[in-house]
């Protein structure tokens, strides 16, 4: 074949290609729905076929035209199938839409675990520290550097989490917030692994209702598949992809980048008080952004 000939057989198989990639896409959001492919991304192809369809009109060339122009109807298929598995009527298949989920850490955000390590050292040592004492940092940190050994040693003890206090309000904001969202204690246990028994006994003890399936031990947050984190670390946030809120500690005060909240009392007015009837519950069963809450990608 003449050079000619072969520069008309790579660009029509390159169109092929690029025309036909989108079908085993649009095969996938019929079948399990498009909640993982990005509407950015979906406009962008869009604009830039139909750019590529107007030249290929200018110029006459009819490859370009018939190219483009099937991967304009094959894109806006996806975008259209997309948008449809999201605001699908649940009764249309009779499974039922999936409630917005929010994860909720344990220690200083359900459960008081600063105070209770301040009073088991001062005890130990005779010590009067405060959590002012503390400012924004652990324990270990602000105590003699004799002590600091022995300070980090009492968290592992197995029955240090089985009795300590909860954060005021949590456990009545969370017992409403279950009867809208589907709410999940996440707790990085990993860290204190002699803690799992003495967490999950207080959490059973405290948060009965919230059911053994919804208690999640875990190292790296970034698995949970949840809408919303509630949590005081803001590492937690890193590999996460759901929307960070950072719960109020005197650790944290500096942290600038995350929606916070001070109190369970804010949390109410973020996710119970209306919005259309439904807090930040969306009816396309992600959540809608309470206003002023940063989203992330």
């Amino acid at each position: 074949m003449s050079s000619d000939q072969w520069i008309a057989v790579v660009g029509t198989v390159a169109a092929v290609c690029t025309t036909v990639a989108f079908v085993p896409q649009i095969v996938r959001v019929r079948r399990q729905g498009g909640r993982d492919l990005s509407y950015g991304m979906l406009r962008l192809y869009l604009a830039g076929v139909v750019l590529w369809l107007g030249y290929g009109v200018l110029i006459g060339a009819r490859a370009v035209i018939l190219a483009n122009g099937a991967a304009t109807l094959l894109v806006l298929t996806t975008l259209v199938l997309k948008v449809r598995s999201q605001t699908k009527d649940p009764a249309d298949d009779g499974h039922p839409r999936r409630r917005t989920r929010i994860a909720i850490d344990m220690d200083e955000v359900i459960a008081d675990f600063r105070s209770k390590h301040l009073r088991a050292y001062n005890e130990a040592f005779g010590a009067a520290l405060t959590l002012r004492d503390l400012g924004g940092r652990s324990l270990d940190e602000i105590v003699p550097a004799s002590h600091a050994e022995a300070a980090r040693r009492m968290v592992l003890e197995p029955g240090f989490f089985e009795d300590l206090d909860e954060i005021e309000g949590s456990r009545e904001v969370v017992l409403e917030l279950t009867e809208r969202y589907e709410v999940f204690i996440a707790t990085a246990a990993m860290e204190v692994p002699t803690s799992f028994a003495a967490k999950y006994s207080w959490l059973r003890e405290r948060f009965s209702f919230i059911p053994p399936s919804h208690i999640v031990f875990c190292g790296d947050k970034g698995v949970l598949d949840v809408d919303y984190l509630i949590d005081d670390t803001a590492r937690h946030f890193e590999r996460f992809r759901g929307t960070p809120v950072l719960f109020g500690a005197p650790h944290n005060g500096p942290e600038t980048r995350f929606r916070r909240v001070e109190s369970w009392e804010e949390v109410r007015r973020m996710f119970l008080a209306p919005l259309g009837g439904r807090g930040a519950e969306s009816t396309a069963g992600r959540a809608a952004l309470p206003e002023g809450l940063l989203d992330t990608p």
